[in-house]
C-alpha cells in the first residue's frame, strides 16, 4: 500500500518483484500423445456412418422439396387431363359466384320494383323493359352497356328526356358504388346453367325457405342461346317495347268500309274495356295515347293462351296512331297495353 502513515516516501512505494517466467508450451497444447497420426478402425468406421447419414437426410431434404416444389406447381396451374382447376381460376370463380349473390340482393332492393324480380318487365306488369330475354342478353345487355346506363342514366345514353332509368352510380348522385354496380352487372350476367345461394344482405348466410330448405336462383343468360337467323338486332336503347326478336311484318291496307274503333289511354288505363268486331274482315283500332312519362302505351291483342296476333307500336309521348288489324278467327280475344299490363289497361276482344 502507497498510503500508509508513519513512513517514508520511498518505503510507501510498491515492492519490487522479479519478472515473471513465460509459461511452457505445454501449457497450451495436448502432448503428442493426444495427436495419433492414424484413426482407429472404430473411430474411421463411426466417422462412415456419420458421413452415410448426413448424406441420407441431405438426400431425403432434396426429395422433399422437390415433392413440394410439384405439388405447389400443379396447385397454381392445375394438374394434367384437368384433374384440378388452377388455384387463381379457382379463386376467380369463386369471387364470381360471390358477385352473382350479391348482386341478386342489390338488384332485388333497388331494381325489382320496376323490371320484376325475374327481370320479367313489361311483360310480367312492370313498367321497366324486359331483362331476361334471350335475345337481349344475347348482345343488347352487355357489360359495358349496362355499366354506362348504371352510372349515367338512361336519358344520356339514350338521349330519350321521357326515359325512366336513374342515375345509379354514386359518382353521379346515385345510391350505388363501383363494387356494387360490378356486382349487379355479375347478378344480370350470370349464366342459367349455375345455381347460387340467397343470403341474407346483412348475415351474408343461407336464407332457409318456408319448405326449410335453402333458397336458391339461377342467373338468365342461356349459354346455348343462338339467335334465328331472321331475327333483327336488338334497338340500342328501349321504345317501350318488349324483349327481341324477329321485326314484324308490314300490316294490311285498311279497306275502305273496315271497321274502325277507337281506344283512348290515359291515366295509365284503357277508357274502354270490350270492343266487338267482325271476323274474317281486316279491321283497325283508332289508338289516343295521353299519358307523357311513363314508358308509352299500345295495343296488342292475345288469344286466351297468351299467344300474340298482334302487337301494335308503342308511342312513347302522346300522340294518336292508327292500328290496321288483320282479320281474325270467332272467338274470344284480350287486348292490353304491353308496356303496363295491368288491369287498369286489358280488356276482352269478342270477333263473331
Amino acid at each position: 500500500m502507497t498510503d500508509q502513515p508513519g513512513r517514508e516516501p520511498e518505503q510507501r512505494l510498491p515492492a519490487r518483484r522479479p519478472p515473471s517466467e513465460e509459461a511452457p508450451a505445454a501449457r497450451f497444447s495436448a502432448p503428442e500423445s493426444a495427436h495419433p497420426s492414424e484413426l482407429s478402425p472404430e473411430r474411421a468406421a463411426k466417422i462412415v456412418r456419420q458421413s452415410a447419414s448426413a448424406r441420407w437426410i441431405g438426400f431425403l431434404v432434396v426429395c422433399v422439396v422437390i415433392v413440394f416444389m410439384m405439388i405447389y406447381y400443379f396447385y397454381e396451374v392445375g394438374a394434367p387431363l384437368g384433374l384440378s382447376t388452377p388455384r387463381l381460376e379457382a379463386q376467380a370463380q369463386r369471387q364470381e359466384v360471390t358477385a352473382v349473390e350479391r348482386g341478386y340482393n342489390i338488384y332485388q332492393a333497388n331494381c325489382a320494383r320496376c323490371h320484376g324480380p325475374n327481370g320479367q318487365g313489361t311483360s310480367g306488369g312492370y313498367v321497366g323493359p324486359v331483362l331476361n330475354d334471350q335475345m337481349k342478353l344475347f348482345d343488347h345487355l352487355n357489360a359495358t352497356y349496362l355499366k354506362n346506363v348504371l352510372q349515367v342514366g338512361g336519358r344520356y345514353v339514350c338521349g330519350d328526356p321521357n326515359s325512366l332509368m336513374p342515375v345509379w352510380a354514386d359518382t353521379n348522385g346515385g345510391s350505388l358504388n363501383y363494387r356494387q354496380i360490378e356486382e349487379l352487372i355479375a347478378f344480370m350476367r350470370a349464366p342459367s346453367t349455375e345455381e347460387y345461394v340467397v343470403r341474407n344482405p346483412e348475415l351474408n348466410e343461407p336464407v332457409i325457405g318456408p319448405d326449410g330448405e335453402v333458397e336458391t336462383f339461377r342467373g338468365w343468360v342461356d349459354p346455348s342461346f343462338i339467335p334465328d337467323p331472321s331475327a333483327t338486332p336488338v334497338p340500342a336503347c328501349w321504345s317501350g317495347g318488349g324483349g327481341g326478336g324477329a321485326t314484324p311484318a308490314p300490316g294490311e291496307s285498311l279497306p275502305p268500309d273496315a271497321q274502325i274503333v277507337k281506344v283512348t289511354a290515359e291515366g295509365i288505363a284503357f277508357d274502354v274495356k270490350e270492343l266487338t268486331i267482325d271476323a274474317g274482315k281486316t279491321w283497325a283500332i283508332d289508338f289516343v295515347q295521353k299519358d307523357a312519362g311513363v314508358g308509352g302505351h299500345n295495343v296488342e291483342i292475345r288469344t286466351p293462351d297468351g299467344t300474340t296476333v298482334y302487337k301494335g307500336t308503342i308511342l312513347t309521348d302522346p300522340g294518336e296512331i292508327t292500328y290496321v288489324i288483320p282479320a281474325l278467327d270467332p272467338g274470344t280475344y284480350t287486348f292490353l297495353c304491353t308496356v303496363h299490363p295491368i288491369p287498369a289497361m286489358t280488356g276482352t276482344l269478342i270477333v263473331r
